[in-house]
């Protein structure tokens, strides 16, 4: 994936419901923070920072170091390092489901912010460190 040079703010203003827009607002401030890297649109994520991946099994690709995408049914939060590695927290973060590496959240209003942050932390940490066994991480940016 690349970055596509869309407008972050249309990205989110073309959103909804209209919570997913607030919830994208929300959201990238939080990255932003977390980061300290400017967002960037990926296709319909948008990322903060970047890297490229690879798997033992010779996946690979690029992508952000930690991003988000308002989605129609849920913002979708993305964890390089997956939602395992998070388990406990990610049990105090409130209503959620959860894929592999994603967390879907329909209502950023009924989430634990500071849970969500400690999560996000957590997860550049891990990715800035180079990943671990499964996972390599060359972070570009």
């Amino acid at each position: 994936m690349k970055p596509t040079g869309d407008d972050v703010a249309g990205l989110i203003a073309r959103s909804t419901p209209e919570k997913r827009r607030r919830d994208a607002e929300t959201l990238t401030a939080l990255m932003q923070e977390v980061s300290g890297r400017e967002p960037v649109v990926w296709g319909t994520i948008i990322g903060f920072g970047s890297c490229h991946y690879r798997y033992p099994t010779g996946t690979e690709g690029d992508t952000g170091l930690i991003g988000f995408a308002p989605r129609k049914a849920a913002t979708t939060v993305y964890l390089l390092d997956g939602v395992d590695a998070h388990a406990a927290a990610i049990a105090k973060l409130g209503p959620h489901t959860a894929g592999a590496g994603c967390l879907y959240i329909k209502d950023l209003e009924e989430i634990d912010l500071d849970v969500l942050r400690g999560i996000l932390e957590r997860s550049l940490a891990w990715a800035e460190s180079g990943g671990a066994e499964g996972m390599q991480i060359e972070v570009r940016s």
